[in-house]
């Protein structure tokens, strides 16, 4: 049997992690079974479904390096191929008109909900006599059209994650509509569990592999295949991305599309790398830095948990912090540059490349996202230094005034070395009789405005490479004296 999946996201919304996890998985059983991956986009929700949604879900996947081997297909475009699906049911009897009113509907639910019944529906026009229909046609009532679901039915399948899952079709909640409201002669807008089916038959899906929140579609779903005649395809349902709290991530948690994790300053690769774990357990020795190419050659559903997947932010951290550690200073400077850019910090990007990579060599070893850039090195390319409270507190110290008035003195026009910036450093501890840790200290606090940061001779060398650390020196000292 040749492997065919899919990943079939709305466009109602930007591409979601949870989405994105389930085209990973999908992605991985494919190529490690030599199959094909097929991207579909589900548009039939007309009201919300947006041309930019599609967009953003096309570049997310590319993104991340998930390649499609046939579509990208739009059910908006197959609604001919489904009416007449839907009218094949009709013509044998498995489908019906119901012409039920939204009062008449809301009045079982409440009559239900009072005998402590579950809401479902009662079948009332499954078996309607010819005058009856006519009668509600007549009367011009709209109608949708139901797909009949029998209570007694047994509805079973074995789960690539969950082993075998059973359902009784007493529990779906009455015959189905499989196409919204219309008139009477005519099929409204066919539905989700419906269209999926049709789209899958279709496309000879051999492996539905999704999220666990679909479970309760999938009884429906195979009642359907076997009333069209497919082959029912084997079903595997992943488990959710929880939040620290255990809950379904959502928007509330803050970040949830892939475009924000990009413009957080994360890489594909270890965007990718970490979705790959959100479930899915490596075989023992296989490192947890991995491409998707590799974690294709072992994936496999045995390894699959059927719990849900917390979501991690000090674990993603860490994967992206190995990917920036490992990558070239060229490639992560070309990567950083946007981020200073649109952080508003104005230089010469072209002309001084050299200055750049310096800087990203400097900061390489502690990024952990690219965005953490911007403030790591806003003490290089803004002129005018703020002061942090720790750097103004080291500004009132005994003799620090003296240092950087010493320092200041001793530095050299342009050109400043390592071995020179050293040598300063030992000239004032010893010509002004100071410790040298106050000197250090001082001079990190005057020439980068704060405590912490990178190394302390290197952005000297880079801010005297623009002419920079006289002035910060000065500012200092101005600090000072107020």
């Amino acid at each position: 049997m040749t492997v065919r999946v899919r990943l079939a996201p709305s466009p109602t919304g930007n591409l979601h992690l949870g989405t994105a996890r389930t085209g990973i998985f999908n992605w991985l059983f494919a190529r490690h079974h030599g199959g094909q991956f097929l991207l579909r986009i589900e548009d039939t929700d007309l009201e919300r479904s947006r041309p930019e949604y599609t967009q953003n879900i096309l570049d997310g996947l590319k993104w991340l390096g998930i390649t499609w081997d046939e579509g990208p297909f739009f059910q908006s475009q197959r609604m001919d191929l489904y009416r007449q699906k839907i009218q094949e049911l009709l013509d044998r009897g498995l489908a019906y008109r119901a012409y039920d009113t939204p009062e008449e509907l809301d009045a079982m639910r409440e009559a239900q909900k009072a005998q402590n019944q579950a809401p479902r529906y009662d079948n009332r026009h499954r078996n309607l006599t010819p005058e009856q229909r006519a009668e509600y046609e007549a009367a011009g009532r709209p109608a949708v059209i139901r797909f009949i679901i029998d209570d007694n039915r047994e509805i079973a399948w074995n789960d690539l994650v969950r082993g075998t899952v059973t359902w009784k079709g007493s529990d779906l909640g009455g015959d189905m509509v499989i196409a919204r409201q219309s008139a009477s002669d005519t099929i409204g807008q066919p539905l989700y569990n419906f269209v999926v089916v049709v789209d899958d038959m279709d496309m000879a899906i051999s492996h539905v592999i999704r999220g666990e929140d679909h479970i309760g579609n999938t009884p429906k779903q195979i009642l359907l295949y076997e009333a069209l005649g497919a082959t029912v395809p084997q079903f595997g349902h992943t488990p959710l991305i929880l939040n620290q709290q255990g809950a379904k991530l959502s928007k509330r948690d803050g970040v949830t599309s892939i475009s924000d994790f990009q413009k957080m300053g994360y890489t594909p690769e270890a965007i990718a790398n970490y979705m790959s774990l959100l479930g899915w357990s490596p075989p023992e020795g296989m490192n947890e830095i991995f491409a998707l190419t590799e974690a294709a050659q072992q994936f496999g559903f045995e390894r699959v948990n059927k719990a849900g997947a917390k979501f991690d932010w000090d674990k993603l951290n860490w994967i992206n912090s190995q990917y920036l550690h490992h990558m070239q200073i060229a490639q992560l400077t070309d990567l950083l540059i946007p981020y200073w850019q649109a952080a508003g910090y104005e230089f010469d990007w072209q002309g001084d490349r050299a200055w750049l990579e310096q800087v990203t060599a400097l900061i390489a070893p502690s990024l952990a996202r690219l965005d953490e850039a911007v403030p790591m090195t806003e003490y290089l390319f803004t002129p005018q230094l703020g002061f942090a409270d720790d750097a103004k507190a080291q500004m009132q110290q005994k003799d620090a005034d003296t240092a950087v008035s010493a320092v200041a003195e001793a530095l050299p026009e342009s050109g400043l070395t390592q071995e020179a910036a050293q040598e300063i450093v030992q000239q004032v501890v010893k010509s002004k009789g100071l410790k040298k840790g106050l000197v250090m200290k001082t001079l990190r606090a005057a020439l980068t405005g704060s405590l912490q940061g990178p190394d302390l001779v290197q952005s000297w060398i880079l801010l005297n490479h623009l002419g920079q650390d006289k002035l910060r020196l000065q500012q200092a000292l101005a600090l000072v004296e107020r």
